[in-house]
């Protein structure tokens, strides 16, 4: 019972995994879409000139999308061997993101000023990503939903397994466990093969046959 819960835990945990990777994935390719903007909008490469001001919100949501990539690579391994410090490594990193998250959006729900603690994004990346939030409110407050409740839940499975333990025994050819293979333990070895001539018959029906021949000579 216990072998089946931990492989239905390790199998949810990597598919919310996976979720958070393809939200990662997409970050990432967005924010790329904005770098390719921002260079035909300068008409150079943005990190060439030093004096002009960097788009801070296109770099924060590239590395947001790396971390979030790099958060679901190392649920995976954690799901795969149940190790407890890759486990306890995982947790942390969910936990950091949540307490990152959650400092956003408090800040932004309860300080009626919360644009002017972000420094200006000259790119107007930042002014259109409010924008389209603003438009499609709705949507975005379910989406930014699912996207917590999948680290919650991910969080909640990454403590449960790391409850249940590692496997305690590995299929391999050379180990087995002592319950799954009972019939080595009362298996026969066979006598060993001798090579050599056949013997027919019995010792004393080889002895009566040279008597015979005796008497007849």
């Amino acid at each position: 019972m216990g072998r089946v819960m931990r492989s239905c835990v390790q199998s949810v945990l990597k598919l919310l995994n996976s979720v958070m990777g393809m939200v990662g994935l997409g970050m990432i390719l967005y924010a790329v879409w904005l770098i390719r903007v921002w260079q035909k909008e300068m008409g150079d490469l943005p990190f060439d000139d030093s004096d002009r001001l960097a788009p801070w919100f296109i770099y924060t949501f590239l590395g947001l999308g790396v971390t979030l990539c790099v958060i679901t690579c190392l649920g995976h391994v954690a799901a795969e061997t149940a190790n407890g410090c890759c486990l306890y490594l995982y947790m942390l990193f969910v936990f950091l993101l949540f307490m990152l998250e959650a400092g956003v959006t408090a800040d932004v729900f309860l300080n009626r000023d919360w644009e002017e603690d972000f420094p200006e994004d000259p790119s107007g990346s930042f002014n259109q990503f409010k924008d389209f939030i603003r438009s499609n409110f709705e949507m975005c407050k379910w989406i930014g939903l699912s996207i917590v409740s999948v680290q919650g839940l991910s969080f909640l499975l990454a403590l449960i397994l790391k409850a249940l333990g590692p496997h305690q025994y590995y299929d391999s050819d050379y180990e087995y466990a002592p319950e799954r293979v009972p019939l080595l333990n009362n298996a026969v070895i066979p006598p060993p093969y001798v090579v050599g001539n056949p013997i027919v018959g019995s010792k004393s029906d080889a002895w009566t046959i040279k008597t015979n021949e005796k008497a007849n000579r």
